[in-house]
Formats: C-alpha cells, structure tokens, sequence
C-alpha cells in the first residue's frame, strides 16, 4: 500500500508536467486547428536555458533559492515567448491558407532546427545543476514502505494547479479570451469585427510557450539534468496527453497529461518499464476508437 501511494505522487508528478506542456498544443490547436510539433523543443529550449541561468546566478553569488527560481523564471519564460512567437511568425503565418501539410512539415523542420541548435550551441552531453530543493516529507511508513513527498513535488503540483485555474480563468473571462474563441470559430469574420487576428495568434503562441518553459524550469530542477534530446519524448508524450483528453479543452489536457503519468508510474513500478510507453500510446488507440474527440473533448460539428 506505501508503494501505491509513493506511485501515486510520482504519477501525479510527471502528469503535471505532461499536463503543463499539453496545455501549450491545445491552445494553439484551438485557435489555428493546428498542431505546433515545435512545442517539445520549445521546452527543451527553455529547459536548457534555465541551467544556464541558475548556472550564472549562482557565479554571482545569488544562492537564495526562492529569488534564484524567481529570476530563472522570470528570464526563461520572457526568452521562451521570443521564441514562440518566432515559430508563428516564420513557421505558420506565412503557410496559414496552404494546405493543412505545409505547416505541419515546417514545424517538423523547425522542431529538428531547434534541436541540432542547441546541440551545436550547447553540447550534446547532459546539463547538470546543484539539488536546489533536497529533502521534503515523510508521509508515513506503510507496510514497510516510507512514503515521500518532495519539496519538488510539491512545487510542480501547486504550479500546474494554480496556472490550470489561471488559464481557464483567462480563455473564458476575459476580452483576449474572447478573441481566442472568435478566431477559433472564423478568423474572417473576426477581422471584420476589428480584431487583430494575427496579434491574437502570436500572442497565442507565446502563452502556449510560457507554459513549456515553466515546465521546463521545474523539470530541470526536479531531475537535476537536462539535454538536448528531451523536447522530442516529452512533446509527443504531450501530444499525446492533449488528444486523450480532447484536443481544444483545457481541463482535458491535464486529464490527458495526468493519466498518461498515472500510467506510467505504475507501469515502470509493477511491470516492465521498457513497455510503459506501448501501454501509453495503445490507450490512445482505444480512447480515439471509442471517442475520437477525446475524454473531454467535443465532436465539431461543421455548420452550413
């Protein structure tokens, strides 16, 4: 029983994270009806670039970890956006009324661009840093198994909650949230009515990359290293999250995110954790066999 629960807040861990990045695809898929395939190393970006951050904080003698993590986020999540709206603007603006495959390979050419730029840039070997927050709580031993709860832990899942909670705040109460939702329904029409569409995009764009590079800070201090590798695996793992829970909707990409870290945490613990990905990606087949609008997603229905 202590190891399911230890599980539990591991899963809860790493579905925040998938969650976090999730939520970047699924905005951007609401307002374009396309899927940003860069977003993964949009993380990876500001993963890496929050090393290097905390790397120089720390040379100038910063080491109070609260406004070091104020300061890294702060940074990465300002250079982060740079970069989102550079994917708009050179990925997906010009290629807007093409075919529906042109910008899908453009964002696969900048996703592999992103990647061997920071390899080159950066190194291929991995970025470590300094335990920034050791220790936490012990929740009780039960049936000889400890059960844990880091500082760490703690800090992901508040984080997720509360951006969660803020964003939905901000699609569906506030004037850019309503702009959000007018481009999504027709973007012509909401020209018409005076509405920056393209200002709306971009701004789009570096929210969704504002998210990424929060998960990225907290993932690289939760594990400790970072490479250049890691934006592939956890952007199609977050894909994956925002088409299970039903790409377009908020709450569903952190159900999709939760429950493919559920998924895996129990998976590696319980059985072999070199197929916790097959599990992963054969659920999707069902839940896209079944409902392929996604666990809170709703069907389009095309008006004529």
């Amino acid at each position: 029983m202590g190891q399911l629960i230890q599980q539990l807040i591991n899963g809860l861990t790493l579905g925040a994270v998938y969650g976090l990045i999730a939520l970047g695809y699924t905005m951007v898929y609401g307002i374009i009806g396309m899927i940003n395939f860069a977003h993964g190393d949009i993380y990876m970006v500001a993963a890496i670039m929050a090393v290097t951050v905390l790397t120089l904080l720390g040379a100038a003698g910063i080491t109070a970890v609260p406004l070091a993590l104020l300061i890294t986020l702060v940074v990465v999540i300002l250079f982060t956006a740079i970069y989102g709206w550079s994917v708009e603007r050179v990925a997906y603006r010009p290629l807007r009324n093409a075919p529906r495959l042109a910008p899908l390979i453009s964002a696969i050419g900048m996703s592999i661009f992103l990647q061997n730029m920071v390899q080159l840039t950066q190194g291929a070997r991995v970025k470590p840093i300094h335990a920034l927050l050791p220790g936490g709580f012990e929740l009780g031993t039960i049936d000889g198994f400890t059960v844990h709860l880091a500082y760490t832990q703690i800090m992901i899942i508040v984080v997720t909650v509360a951006l969660l909670v803020l964003f939905t705040w901000l699609i569906t109460r506030t004037s850019f949230g309503r702009q959000q939702r007018a481009c999504e329904q027709d973007r012509t029409m909401t020209a018409l009515l005076g509405i920056n569409v393209d200002r709306t995009i971009s701004y789009t764009f570096m929210l969704g990359a504002g998210l990424a590079a929060v998960a990225g800070v907290m993932v690289t201090v939760y594990y400790g290293v970072v490479d250049f590798s890691i934006g592939f695996v956890a952007g199609i793992k977050a894909f994956t999250a925002a088409v299970l829970g039903g790409i377009g909707s908020l709450p569903g990409a952190m159900l999709g995110g939760l429950i493919i870290g559920m998924i895996e945490s129990f998976w590696s613990a319980y059985l072999s954790p070199e197929y916790k990905d097959v599990a992963t990606f054969v659920l999707l087949i069902l839940v896209l066999m079944f409902r392929p609008s996604g666990l809170l997603g709703r069907p389009e229905v095309e008006k004529v």
